[in-house]
């Protein structure tokens, strides 16, 4: 018997002919979803083809029985490479059609990818790593082991029979569109990669196959418990107050909406109208009516997640269907080509760890959203073919930064057109994204509330007062706020540095009242009980000052009586809005907007652009309020705030790889004549470029960061964060591994390369797992800050 894998605990082997079809049923299932079932299937069937070499075989059994003679040392066997150049070798010749053609590129690159990322067609250097590896690597006994599959797994008759069906799916799928090409690429790549990592993460924890959710059912349950849960709040004494009335409305107009087609839609419902809960009405009734597997809530902050996905599994009472994806515990190495992948030890289990987002009900980041399909490591790109026949909701899309804007638009477009998904995106103030290059593919009148300028004006709670005129200081900031504190109550205030936000905040300590400090640097669990503390002041009308950046401005419901707000975009600005008198409990309440001088923003170039625009048309509402319907946070004023942001900052819309000096999608989504890469290899060959695809896909992973730094996630000393590691420390966390790392999301903080190289010369990290996960050593975590560089951290510090 040919081995794939030895189980480290008992030393059980999997066979290679189960591992191989067990991965080509699993990969299938996936690829059906696109229409794409021998195409992803074909993957799957020849991924792990160069193990059936002696080679392989004799490095397998030496290093679990006979460990002191091993022949082989890591990465000294390549597995990977033999299936891509079987494809190569039998369907890439000058006979063969462009879609043989096609399918031998793509799902050739999926195969000698699948430890690593896909690799470059043609690299910078205008050579292709594609062609090293499926033409000129040495292979010894790779005809012995295209031998044993045939004799082992499948004739060669089914063999070819089956390759007819995969290329007879890829010419109904699609045209030789380079950027439909890369997305499809990703998708294969996602189909493979998770179905090789469940089918051995099956057999390591000796589990069947479980049976497939029955979504329909499950979200027709949801829908009913959701309608209960309305009808329960029209019983509600302040039922018929005219906002409530309003937001019932436009409830109703989502459920009716959701009979539409699938497509790319907004929902414009203003900043308190109950957007969370429409939305999901939408995506429940949505889901039912068109056969959607799961519903994802992607929102720019980690805040949103923690407060709307517990809102929902309050009302749809589960709390197991319902996942929170705020990052990835786990740090995926730098492996190469050729990890040492047979034996599944310990680390090897952290890998196969089920995180591929297959829960019908997810909620997640903008950054782990653009990170599915652009970022490197496979455990991203895994989750992709999750997010087919799903409902999208965007939450305060305004959000989506301004380079990966473009990159934002092509990802939308591929899942309306070809992965059969519904995206609907939220918030008070749409960003103009279908008048930019790489334009959304919005649909015309998309718009699901009717009447929008009328429920703005309904919707209006506050009034922006403009205070700009007079920049202030946080000495002069700090004076103001004492002195009418005790007359506006509750104050929250809004700065864009983290720096001045700290250094207010030590300025306030000493107020008769309370202070509450909010962070990026906290984990979630902590911003949570933070939350939970000021949200009972707020209950009680006790006066209380809270400091914080942009994180509470999206979605975060807590209503003050008064908000400061430091000048910044006009969407930012509508945001904070949002915050103050909220579900209307007085008439109008008071924005103030000020102009901050002690904030550095030169790093912060959305943020000072923004400030510009804004002040601009804050001067021209002063002159011209009825050109704005009287409200400098009119539709009118929104849609004149996006024209001018997206044309400033027209050149940065599209990511720039300034380490090769192109644009993104000119990496990944070029054509032959376009692609200087290609001309260049042509003049110094002299011959034509052997391939269809030229896209440089591995470049472009290697050097893509939604934030421009890399961050990585460490757990902290907060709360259960303790257990946490203690438990991926021991040897007894392994069966429910999955579930321990979804918790310790609670407890991480993402920290910048600097931030991180500072706390490891202190000897402030620790590595756990051969440093694929980090801890935060107590007393570099404060209840006040969160990770604390000082080192002063975990001295009980009372919130005031």
């Amino acid at each position: 018997m040919y081995r794939a894998h030895v189980r480290e605990e008992d030393e059980k082997v999997q066979a290679l002919k189960e591992h191989l079809l067990e991965t080509k049923q699993l990969a299938e299932g996936f690829g059906a979803k696109l229409g794409l079932k021998h195409v992803a299937g074909l993957a799957g069937l020849l991924h792990d083809l160069g193990k059936y070499s002696d080679r392989f075989q004799t490095y397998l059994y030496q290093a679990v029985w006979e460990p002191e003679k091993t022949l082989f040392k890591r990465g000294d066997v390549d597995h990977a490479t033999a299936g891509g150049r079987l494809l190569f070798e039998y369907y890439h010749t000058k006979s063969h059609t462009p879609h043989e053609k096609l399918l031998a590129e793509i799902v050739g690159n999926a195969i000698i990818s699948h430890h690593a990322n896909l690799h470059d067609y043609i690299s910078p250097t205008c050579e292709s790593d594609f062609l090293r590896r499926v033409q000129e690597k040495e292979l010894p006994e790779y005809d012995l082991a295209k031998e044993r599959f045939f004799a082992d797994t499948m004739t060669k008759k089914d063999f070819k029979h089956y390759v007819t069906a995969a290329v007879s799916e890829l010419t109904q799928f699609m045209t030789l569109d380079p950027t439909q090409t890369f997305f499809l690429t990703k998708y294969i790549f996602s189909c493979l990669i998770d179905a090789d990592r469940t089918n051995t993460r099956m057999f390591e924890d000796q589990v069947q196959e479980e049976k497939p959710l029955k979504h329909h059912r499950l979200f027709a349950h949801y829908h009913d418990r959701l309608l209960n849960h309305l009808a329960a709040l029209q019983n509600n004494s302040k039922a018929h107050e005219p906002i409530n009335v309003l937001r019932a409305k436009m409830s109703e107009q989502c459920e009716l909406f959701a009979e539409r087609p699938s497509g790319i839609y907004t929902l414009s419902i203003p900043t308190g109208g109950g957007k969370t809960l429409a939305s999901l009405r939408y995506a429940l009734k949505h889901a039912q009516q068109h056969h959607k597997q799961r519903i994802i809530y992607i929102v720019p902050f980690t805040t949103i997640i923690e407060q709307n996905a517990q809102e929902v599994r309050d009302i749809l009472e589960d709390e197991g269907h319902i996942l929170e994806h705020h990052s990835n515990v786990i740090e995926e190495e730098e492996t190469g080509d050729e990890p040492d992948d047979g034996v599944i030890t310990k680390k090897e289990k952290l890998k196969l760890a089920r995180d591929s987002w297959e829960s019908p009900i997810i909620f997640t980041t903008l950054v782990q959203f653009l990170n599915v399909f652009y970022a490197k490591g496979n455990r991203n790109t895994r989750r992709l073919h999750n997010l087919s026949h799903s409902v999208l909701i965007f939450d305060e899309v305004q959000k989506v930064p301004t380079t990966c804007v473009s990159l934002f638009n092509e990802a939308l477009n591929f899942l309306k057109e070809f992965a059969h998904s519904s995206i609907l995106l939220c918030t008070a103030t749409q960003p103009t994204l279908e008048n930019v290059p790489h334009s959304l593919l919005k649909e015309r009148d998309g718009e699901i509330v009717h009447n929008l300028s009328d429920v703005s004006q309904a919707f209006k709670r506050v009034d922006i007062v403009d205070k700009t005129d007079q920049p202030l200081t946080n000495e002069k900031l700090a004076e103001w706020i004492q002195t009418e504190v005790s007359s506006w109550g509750s104050t929250l205030v809004i700065l864009n540095t983290k720096s001045v936000v700290k250094d207010l905040y030590e300025r306030l300590k000493d107020s008769p009242f309370p202070i509450y400090h909010l962070s990026t640097s906290m984990c979630a669990a902590h911003r949570k009980n933070q939350l939970a503390a000021i949200r009972e002041l707020l209950k009680e009308g006790t006066p209380f000052i809270c400091v914080t950046t942009q994180l509470i401005e999206a979605g975060v419901d807590v209503s003050f009586k008064c908000v400061i707000r430091s000048l910044a975009g006009l969407d930012s600005v509508a945001q904070a809005a949002g915050r103050c008198n909220r579900h209307g409990e007085d008439q109008l309440r008071h924005v103030y907007v000020i102009d901050h001088m002690e904030e550095k923003l030169s790093k912060l170039k959305e943020i000072e652009v923004g400030k510009g625009i804004t002040g601009n048309i804050l001067t021209r509402f002063k002159r011209k309020p009825e050109k704005y319907e009287g409200s400098i946070l009119s539709q009118a004023a929104i849609s004149e705030y996006f024209l001018y942001y997206y044309r400033k900052l027209d050149v940065n819309l599209n990511y720039y790889v300034k380490e090769v000096d192109k644009e993104m999608t000119k990496l990944l989504m070029s054509l032959n004549k376009e692609n200087s890469y290609v001309t260049y290899y042509q003049k110094k060959t002299g011959t034509a470029f052997p391939l269809l695809l030229n896209g440089s896909y591995k470049t472009a992973a290697d050097h893509f960061h939604v934030i421009e730094q890399k961050t990585t996630s460490v757990i902290a000393p907060y709360g259960e964060g303790q257990e946490i590691i203690a438990q991926l420390n021991s040897d007894e966390w392994l069966d429910d591994l999955s579930k321990v790392l979804k918790t310790a999301q609670q407890y991480t903080v993402n920290l910048y390369p600097q931030e991180m190289e500072s706390l490891i010369q202190e000897n402030a990290i620790v590595r756990h797992l051969d440093g694929m996960v980090f801890e935060l050593k107590e007393g570099w975590y404060s209840d006040e800050y969160g990770v604390d560089v000082t080192g002063e951290g975990g001295m009980g510090f009372m919130s005031w």
